[in-house]
């Protein structure tokens, strides 16, 4: 979900496929469950504007998916419009959302900040007649064509899993999301269930860091203070988190290396490059790459496809995701997120070591 940093919310992935850059006709094929409303449907049959909407810009993760949306929006044949910066308020972005409609974009693609919140802009764009995709976070109510997202459950699951792996007794930390957010949420009870159903020897506390690093800063400075036996932290947005737990611990002299008698495992969510050099220097231990260039390319390939009045079922897609119908009755594609570690921080399809 949107991470904020430096204040709010922040996320990862594989890149396979994007670069493989599937053409519609093929992609929609390969989802298997498309078909075509006609031509004149909301969106006026493919062509217009396309507002981007971006939850904030302060995040290293959002600041290189904003970096991927023109890319992909050319590549996609999209026609996109300069993103909007909605900086972690989520009343703000519903403004964004009809300043955007009031220009007379024919499409919109948002991260949402809230996944509550976000309802009256959706209901806004349904109004009016303009698809709506989500990417990121999926709404709780509210029409969308499509959620772009990579399963959060897994997140919290993969994190829970590797620390377990390699802390067999003590303490774990993790520094959660914003729990508006479904995305921090799902991280959230993923990584508590996890832990007390497979590694009950481990004791979960808890940090409500709202993605703010700040928070998060003074939250774990005072929990190692009455704790300094803490042997693993889950970190569920290294965007934001990172920097201000790495700084916490080497203030405590608590950053110990992996190897180093007293080394804290750390896992963390997102897989931007300053992760992966944490990673190499043996600070954090493994992260989630969280595809910030798939969001942006599905983003716009779907707005695309919404626009020209297709739809989709629920169903294996040709990059490597599933489509599946949540809850709520919205549909999502659920793309990979691969666990990064040591042994595969190097690999060159990890979007995080494209980013300049």
């Amino acid at each position: 979900m949107p991470g904020r940093t430096v204040g709010k919310r922040n996320r990862f992935r594989m890149i396979g496929a994007v670069a493989v850059a599937a053409s519609a006709s093929l992609a929609l094929a390969a989802c298997g469950s498309t078909k075509d409303t006609g031509s004149g449907s909301a969106g006026g049959g493919g062509t217009g504007k396309v507002g981007v909407i971006l939850p904030l810009l302060t995040s290293p993760f959002w600041q290189s998916y904003n970096d991927y949306v023109p890319k992909m929006a050319k590549s996609e044949g999209v026609d996109a419009l300069k993103t909007v910066n909605s900086n972690s308020d989520p009343s703000q972005q519903i403004t964004d959302i009809n300043n955007q409609l009031n220009q007379g974009v024919k499409g919109l693609v948002v991260a949402p900040l809230d996944s509550a919140a976000i309802e009256a802009g959706l209901d806004q764009a349904d109004r009016k007649g303009v698809p709506v995709v989500a990417v990121d976070v999926a709404p709780d109510k509210g029409k969308v064509a499509m959620v772009v997202r990579a399963d959060n459950v897994a997140y919290g699951t993969k994190a829970c899993d590797y620390l377990g792996a390699h802390v067999t007794s003590g303490k774990v930390v993790q520094i959660m999301g914003d729990l508006a957010s479904v995305n921090g949420r799902d991280r959230s009870e993923a990584f508590r269930d996890c832990v007390k159903k497979k590694y009950p020897k481990l004791k979960v506390l808890e940090i409500p860091a709202k993605w703010e690093s700040d928070t998060a800063a003074a939250q774990l400075g005072t929990l190692l203070n009455a704790n300094p036996d803490i042997k693993g932290i889950y970190m569920q947005a290294g965007g934001v988190y990172l920097a201000p737990t790495l700084q916490t611990l080497k203030s405590k002299n608590l950053l110990k290396t992996a190897g180093q008698k007293g080394h804290i495992v750390i896992v963390s969510n997102d897989g931007i490059p300053q992760e992966y050099d944490a990673i190499r220097k043996g600070q954090i231990d493994a992260t989630v790459s969280q595809p910030a260039d798939a969001y942006a390319k599905y983003g716009m390939y779907y707005i695309k496809a919404a626009m020209e009045g297709k739809t989709f079922k629920p169903g294996p897609t040709d990059h490597d995701s599933t489509i599946v119908k949540l809850s709520s009755g919205i549909l999502e594609d659920q793309l990979p997120a691969p666990l990064v570690t040591k042994d595969n921080v190097d690999d060159p399809k990890l979007w995080g070591n494209t980013v300049k």
